[in-house]
This record gives structure tokens, sequence and C-alpha cells, in this order.
């Protein structure tokens, strides 16, 4: 396998995991850890051999190297994850359930990321054609030069050859609105070669009810693939050429749900750069997405390679 290049932009920030099943303000006991959206698929792709670089920005704190010591155990590249002296890097806290998805409170107002812009992003890409950018509805939730910055990094992604892959991951508490949030994003969309919403963002960004619906209204914008996570149904795959919906693993015991979609694009965004047929990206996708909500926090399921493919081996698909 040819290892692809992976440029993916978006906030680290530190993670603070409740040991405890309370609310948030009774908890005492606490696991730390690194979190943000982009940064699980990086893990995700760099465990299965392909070079991931990280764009982000850093505070001078402890957070911020704590976050760039990870990347390097990880074996992401930091080259491209700046360093803002007069900026803090962000955390967040996420407490403990038996089911359903936890409850979490950010604190990343004023982050170092979040002051990102053109200016410090726009030569990121370069050297970097016929790779990928990875892109989720995070990054340009954060501030107005994080979205300036992130609709640069698109445009120029497309301009030279790259493939773009835009995840929405909605965040509603970090937009004014949902109709601007909605607005965004499906502009933004426009710009990916592969989009990768949940049904439910389907419908909250486009106003479709069924995943054929969501397909064709992304596919009508330009967009070349268009993956529509169905939950427990497993996902639904779609281009001009073919339509298919693929289902899921089964799972032994559901844990922990956050992270699952970020395993899904790591998934299938890996099997895309190698060529696989768009049925089998799906399938890779589900399959890590299953792995992902057997394991206790944000990143820890992503599997390397031979757990992958022992684990697509002997664990049957639902339905």
């Amino acid at each position: 396998m040819k290892a692809t290049e992976f440029v993916l932009a978006g906030e680290a920030m530190a993670l603070f995991i409740a040991r405890e099943e309370k609310p948030l303000e009774e908890v005492t006991q606490w696991e730390s850890a690194v979190a943000g959206a982009e940064l699980n698929v990086a893990i995700g792709l760099a465990r299965l051999g392909h070079h991931a670089s990280y764009l982000t920005a850093l505070g001078d704190d402890v957070f911020g190297r704590v976050i760039r010591a990870f990347l390097k155990k990880n074996n992401i590249s930091d080259a491209l994850a700046f360093t803002n002296p007069d900026r803090q890097t962000g955390f967040m806290l996420k407490g403990k359930v038996s089911r359903g998805d936890p409850p979490i409170q950010y604190f990343r107002k004023g982050s170092a990321a979040s002051a990102l812009g053109v200016e410090e992003t726009a030569s990121c890409l370069d050297g970097r054609e016929g790779g990928f950018l990875h892109m989720t509805g995070i990054f340009p939730a954060l501030s107005e030069s994080a979205l300036a910055a992130s609709e640069a990094l698109m445009r120029a992604a497309r301009e030279k050859g790259m493939t773009v892959t835009f995840d929405p991951n909605l965040r509603p508490q970090l937009w004014k609105d949902q109709r601007t949030m909605a607005e965004t994003l499906n502009r933004l969309a426009g710009y990916a070669d592969v989009f990768l919403p949940g049904v439910k963002e389907g419908r909250i960004l486009c106003g479709e009810e069924t995943p054929d619906g969501i397909a064709d209204y992304y596919l009508a914008r330009g967009v070349k693939a268009v993956v529509v996570k169905t939950g427990a149904k497993g996902a639904f795959g779609a281009t001009k050429d073919e339509r298919f919906q693929e289902p899921t693993f089964r799972a032994e015991k559901i844990v922990d749900t956050v992270g699952a979609g970020d395993g899904f694009a790591a998934g299938v965004i890996s099997a895309m750069a190698e060529g696989l047929p768009m049925r089998e990206c799906v399938r890779r996708g589900n399959a890590i997405g299953t792995l992902q909500i057997m394991s206790v926090g944000d990143n820890t399921g992503l599997p390397d390679r031979d757990r992958l493919e022992r684990f697509m081996r002997t664990t049957p698909q639902e339905g």
C-alpha cells in the first residue's frame, strides 16, 4: 500500500473525562486525554499507515505541550501546528454515562486555534498536490478568521487537485443560530469532493428527510460522493453512478459513542485514498465506527491495519 498525504485542519484540545457517573459539577475524579474531531481522524489514518499532518494552533502552555507530544507519539506531523504565545489552548470536560451521549462542556472561546486566519494558513497546502484535505464544520464555527481560513483552504485544495473531504460534525452551540450554521456549512460543502453527514445532520442542513434526498441535494451542488451515516442501519453511499445501503458491524457492547463518526470518516477516506470501490470504503467506515463505540475515549478504539482486517473478517454485519 502506498501511503497518502493527508492534511487535517481543526482544533485539538485537552480533554478531561469523568471517572464517576455524576453531573459534571459534582465530579471529583478525572482522566486526562487529548480530543478533537479532526485529530481523531488523523490518528485513525496514521494507524492505518498513512501520513497525516495536523493544521492547528496551540498556546505556549501545558496543554499545548501535551498535545504536541501526543501528535508525535501518534505519528502525526506537527509541522503545521502553530504556537500562539498570546492565546491559550482550549480544553473540554466529558461526563460518564451508561447509555447515550455523555454531557460535554467546552472551554475554547478565544483559544489559539480560534485565532488562526488566512494569513497563517495560506501556504500550508504548498507541495501537497494529489493528497487529501479533511475538514469538519467545527473549525469554521470558531471565529470569523477561522471561517475565512477554512474556506480559503478548501478552495486552494481544489485548485491544487487535492481531494477535499468534509464532515459537517454539527456543533450548534458554536454558531450564532441554526440558519447561519446551515447556510455556512452548505456553502463549504460545495467545495468538497466527499461529504459525510449523518442523517440527522442532513435534515438540519438541507431539510431532506431521507438519505436519498440528502444525497440528491449535495450531488446537485457538485459534491462527487455523499456518504450518509444512518446509525444502527450503517451508512448510505451515493455517487452519480451508484447508490447503496451498507449495514454496519455487530457491536459486542456499546461503551462510548463519542468519536464514532470520526472513526467512520477515517475508514471511508483511507479506503478512498487506497483506491477501493465505494462500497468497500463505506464498509471500512462502518467497521471502524463500530470499533470506536466499543471503547472508552475519543480515539482509543481506532485500530491498526491488522486489528481492522481481523475485525472485518471475523465480525458479522447487521441485517
